[in-house]
């Protein structure tokens, strides 16, 4: 037992010496399998950013609720019209719709400046809600108050801080009471929404945002008073969303005065259609990634197959010496696994950490959200040693198979 451990770990120490004596072709297959498991680490980081983007989503939007905007998202035509719910349409589903909790209507006015002192902070989302928009989006205030019934129907100029506007303008200091500017309008903050720290794709972040009551929106803004963008409604029964999502579809078509064979001109979404599209998103980065990462890995497999084979040629007097003086088949077919394996593991871990500084570049730029997992560590070790044994195996049975003779007068 002993002898045999002894024979291992001196067929290992040559194989390390060998990859560190051939050392281009040890770099050419280190960075073939790298760009390999890169793709990979990338998939199995992606995907892993994609389920917990969806339990954050989910949660945020509630299974609970229903978003209704106006117009078909689905099958929007140039210059179809987007403003088709109406206040009526939300006294109806209030006072008509079974099991209905809460209706918020809400507008929105995004890339405004909000001042206070001399700090001026950027491209705010200024959103426009009747009473108890925090409520109604299970959104805890860090301090203060909601909008209240009272400031709607006062169209009174007072505002909730999301948690970015309020750490731009006032830092670790409380914002409840002062007077912020919103496009040069004085409001007086009641409240600020703790931070959820979820971005939207596009570089959108739901916390840079900042909230009044709807009827000062479309005072302020000139915009439409009859018509808003979307309804936020929470039901009673969260269990029974799907009638609920049903009896709301048809309430709206009827009160929309749509025949039978036309389109909805509004779009319902809830819950299930957010995991669902985050679903259909997934499978396809899956795939796509996927083919191009098994495309990677097998490049890499051929470059490291390739190289092996010459060396088999350029190192045929060595093998024959080392054969002539006694050495058998099984330790010269070990030699070369064991360089190959040493060569793809590095490629792994090398891959491993191009791939997460990948994942890294694309998460800024609110492409994927990329995290480490030993997940993709584990993988990326088990692809990068599959590669080894599966493309150097030839080439190694290739060397083990020569003829010392024939070797050594360099025929191999």
């Amino acid at each position: 037992m002993v002898a045999q451990l002894r024979d291992i770990l001196r067929i290992a120490n040559m194989g390390f010496e060998a990859v560190w004596a051939f050392k281009l072709r040890s770099l050419f297959v280190v960075l073939g399998v790298a760009f390999g498991i890169a793709s990979l680490t990338l998939i199995v980081t992606a995907v892993d950013g994609a389920n917990r983007r969806a339990v954050e989503i989910v949660d945020i939007f509630g299974p609970d609720a229903a978003m209704v905007f106006g117009g078909n998202i689905q099958k929007r035509a140039v210059g179809m019209r987007t403003l088709t719910l109406s206040r009526e349409d939300a006294n109806r589903i209030r006072d008509s719709l079974p099991g209905v909790a809460q209706v918020i209507p809400m507008r929105a006015k995004f890339g405004q400046t909000i001042k206070s002192g001399n700090r001026n902070y950027q491209d705010v989302g200024v959103v426009g809600s009747t009473e108890n928009y925090a409520q109604a989006w299970n959104w805890p205030l860090e301090e203060g108050r909601d909008i209240t019934a009272e400031d709607e129907r006062l169209g009174a100029k007072v505002t909730l801080l999301g948690d970015k506007p309020s750490e731009e303008l006032f830092g670790d200091q409380s914002p409840v009471g002062r007077v912020v500017y919103i496009s040069d309008i004085p409001f007086q903050v009641v409240g600020r929404l703790a931070a959820r720290g979820v971005s939207g794709g596009g570089g959108g972040d739901i916390d840079n945002r900042v909230v009044i009551p709807l009827s000062t929106l479309v005072q302020r803004y000139n915009m439409d008073r009859k018509y808003f963008r979307a309804l936020r409604i929470k039901f009673l029964e969260p269990d029974y969303m799907a009638a609920h999502v049903e009896n709301l579809r048809s309430l709206l078509r009827r009160l929309h005065h749509l025949g039978p064979g036309e389109d909805d001109n509004f779009t319902i979404i809830t819950a299930d259609e957010v995991l669902k599209f985050l679903s259909m998103f997934k499978g396809g980065l899956t795939i796509f990634l996927g083919v191009t990462a098994g495309i990677a890995v097998l490049v890499g497999g051929f470059v490291l197959a390739n190289l092996f084979s010459l060396s088999v040629s350029e190192r045929a007097e060595e093998i024959g010496l080392k054969k002539s003086m006694g050495a058998r088949n099984s330790a010269i077919l070990g030699q070369f696994l064991v360089e190959a394996c040493a060569l793809t593991a590095l490629g792994g871990v090398l891959g491993l950490f191009l791939g997460l500084g990948l994942g890294q570049f694309l998460s800024r730029l609110d492409i994927l959200t990329i995290q480490f997992s030993w997940k993709a560590f584990f993988m990326a070790l088990a692809g990068s040693q599959a590669v080894g044994l599966i493309f150097g195996l030839k080439p190694a049975k290739q060397a083990a198979d020569l003829d010392p003779i024939q070797a050594l007068r360099g025929e191999g």
